[in-house]
């Protein structure tokens, strides 16, 4: 796909985000009420696939600890996932927007993954 996009010159305007929610736990374990060994989730560390869209490639941005438990260098949080897709699109991540009832809502509370774009890994 990314080849397609590339030849068809839309790689640049077309962001593409592979994620997932969780991680899975650093070590193999027998879970509660499983009849086989496995891993269950895990939040603390997961990974996400950028391409295209202003993204700078051939990146890792963020490291973890040697067990894969736990982040070594600078986190980000889901908000910050959506910020960045925001960030992509041109579209203010902290622009106030209104439900139903007109009460305001701030768009996106999390930051834009700068490295992403500028190639300066955090």
């Amino acid at each position: 796909m990314l080849d397609d996009l590339a030849a068809s010159g839309l790689l640049d305007e077309t962001l593409i985000v592979v994620t997932g929610e969780f991680g899975r736990t650093p070590k193999i374990s027998m879970l509660p009420g499983a009849s086989l060994p496995g891993r269950d989730h895990w939040a603390p560390v997961y990974s996400a696939v950028f391409a295209g869209g202003g993204v700078r490639g051939g990146q890792v941005i963020g490291r973890s600890d040697k067990q894969a438990a736990l982040p070594v260098t600078r986190s980000y949080r889901p908000e910050d996932l959506g910020a960045t897709i925001y960030h992509a699109l041109g579209v203010d991540g902290a622009a106030e927007v209104r439900d139903t009832l007109g009460r305001p809502l701030r768009l996106n509370g999390g930051e834009p993954i700068a490295a992403l774009f500028s190639g300066a890994a955090v």
